[in-house]
């Protein structure tokens, strides 16, 4: 399995969207009072059989299916994926939304595309191909570039949700010397961090798996890290968590500069 087939299958999830977008469309409220569109729906329906054919051994864990109580085996391999990351963004047409796969292999996304339709833009990585970013246009994806995210300067640029704000993360940051705060909706915040337009993204919120795998698995590429409150790398596939459901994720950090994650924790998170 090759990065360019799993960027091939997150345009063709993005054709769904776009076929959406730019009509009347419904949205209704699931049980975990998160919004979802037909967009979300077609393009998981699109996804799933593309993923299990390129790769029949791997399980699925796409985030419509689980919310609708069709939760896989456990499994070491797995595919996490969000059909459409950023539904509010998506409902209100401001075009941060993103089509999201990763591959995780023992708790780790070594593997992610993140592809934004509406900006005609992706973002993909991999353990062993790097991380790297290109336009998009009428399906087809242009000329690749390679990204790296940066070495902290002396006054950081933060980016946060543009949807899930809260005085929690502002306060958080006040341990650094923040110059500029940039917020994006979904896995975009990620794709900032890895292709050097910032350098640290915390989440003092609410995310599932399928919300970061993707974005995690590009920034690690790119050369940066993604942390738990406490240090510890962020790990995926997690189940049967006494104090959560499954596939939730704890609070976490996206860095650019693994050391200031290292700094950060010899400080005392």
């Amino acid at each position: 399995m090759t990065l360019a087939e799993l960027t091939a299958i997150a345009l063709k999830g993005g054709e769904e969207i776009l076929a959406i977008y730019g009509t009347a469309f419904d949205t209704r409220t699931k049980a975990d009072a998160s919004p979802v569109t037909e967009a979300d729906i077609r393009c998981e329906a699109a996804l799933k059989p593309l993923l299990a054919k390129l790769a029949p051994d791997i399980v699925v864990v796409a985030e419509e299916a689980v919310s609708a109580g069709h939760v896989p085996q456990e499994a070491d391999r797995l595919f996490l994926v969000d059909p459409l990351d950023g539904t509010k963004e998506f409902v209100n047409r401001n075009g941060d939304f993103t089509v999201n796969i990763a591959l995780v292999e023992d708790g780790v996304p070594i593997a992610g595309v993140v592809y934004a339709p509406a900006l005609s833009k992706l973002w993909a990585g991999s353990v062993g191909e790097g991380a790297f970013t290109a336009e998009v246009a009428d399906g087809t994806l242009g000329e690749r570039r390679a990204i790296a995210a940066r070495k902290a300067p002396r006054r950081l640029v933060a980016v946060g949700s543009r949807s899930h704000g809260s005085a929690e993360t502002e306060e958080w940051l006040k341990r650094y010397d923040v110059e500029r705060f940039v917020s994006r909706g979904s896995s975009l915040k990620f794709c900032l961090v890895a292709e050097g337009e910032a350098d640290v993204y915390p989440r003092l919120g609410r995310t599932m798996e399928w919300d970061t795998a993707a974005g995690d698995a590009v920034l690690r590429a790119a050369g940066g890290m993604v942390t738990t409150l406490d240090g510890a790398p962020l790990r995926y596939g997690k189940r049967r968590q006494e104090d959560d459901v499954d596939f939730a994720n704890p609070h976490f950090v996206a860095f650019a500069d693994p050391l200031l994650a290292t700094k950060l924790a010899d400080d005392g998170f």
